[in-house]
C-alpha cells in the first residue's frame, strides 16, 4: 500500500495535474508590485540555473515519504532516483519517462504537458502560456502559485523560494482528487558536468530481450 501511494504521488508530483483548489471561474486577486519584484526575481534564478543536483523529499498528502537524488540540467533534462522506491523518473527529448520497476510499466507524457516542465524550458517565464494567481510570504519564503493560461481548471503548481538567497527549494503540485504533493529540494550543488546517459530512459525490457545486462 504505501508503495502505490508514493507512485501516485510522484506521478502528481510529475505529471499532470487535473484540479484546482480554488473554485472554478473565480476572479483572480490583483498582482502587487511586491508580487511582480518577487516574480522577477523567481525568473532570474530559473533563468540562471544550468544544472542542480540535490536531494529530495517528496511527501504525499496522507503523509507517505520517500527520498532520493534529483538532477536537473537546462534545458530539458531531469533524473529523479529514489532511494528505497523501485522509481525512476527521467526527462529527455521532450518527453518524461516514468519507469515503475516493480510493475515494470513505463509511462511516456511529453514535458510540455506536465508542470515540472516550466523548469526545463530554455528561457523560463512566469507569464504568457502560465499566469500567476498568488504570492505569499512568510517564514523567510515566497511561493508562486500558478496555472496553465487559458486552462485554469487543469492543475496548480507552487513554486517555493527563499528570500535570500533566492533559491528554489520546494514545489507543490494538486492531484485531480485535490491530493498535495510536496517535494522539497536540499543539498544544493550547481554547475555540475553530468553524462548524457544519465538522462537517457532505456526500458529494462528491451534491454532483457536483447540480452543486455
Amino acid at each position: 500500500m504505501r508503495g502505490m501511494i508514493l507512485r501516485r504521488s510522484l506521478l502528481a508530483a510529475s505529471l499532470p495535474a487535473l484540479a484546482l483548489a480554488a473554485s472554478p471561474g473565480g476572479a483572480q486577486p490583483a498582482l502587487s508590485e511586491r508580487d511582480r519584484a518577487d516574480i522577477a526575481r523567481a525568473e532570474a534564478w530559473l533563468n540562471r540555473l544550468t544544472s542542480l543536483k540535490a536531494r529530495f523529499l517528496q511527501v504525499a498528502q496522507n503523509g507517505a515519504a520517500a527520498e532520493g537524488t534529483a538532477w536537473i540540467v537546462r534545458p530539458g533534462r531531469m533524473r529523479f532516483e529514489y532511494d528505497q522506491e523501485p522509481l525512476l523518473l527521467v526527462a529527455s527529448h521532450n518527453q518524461f519517462f516514468y519507469y515503475d520497476k516493480a510493475l515494470r510499466q513505463p509511462t511516456v507524457v511529453p514535458v510540455a504537458a506536465t508542470p515540472l516542465g516550466l523548469l526545463l524550458r530554455e528561457s523560463p517565464r512566469l507569464s504568457g502560456d502560465v499566469t500567476v494567481t498568488r504570492v505569499e510570504r512568510g517564514g523567510g519564503m515566497f511561493r508562486i502559485t500558478l496555472h496553465r493560461t487559458g486552462a485554469p481548471a487543469e492543475g496548480r503548481l507552487t513554486l517555493v523560494f527563499s528570500e535570500e538567497p533566492v533559491e528554489l527549494k520546494q514545489w507543490v503540485v494538486v492531484d485531480a482528487q485535490g491530493q498535495e504533493t510536496r517535494v522539497s529540494l536540499f543539498q544544493h550543488e550547481y554547475g555540475g558536468r553530468y553524462p548524457a546517459l544519465l538522462f537517457e530512459f532505456n526500458d529494462p525490457r528491451f534491454r532483457e530481450q536483447l540480452g543486455l545486462p
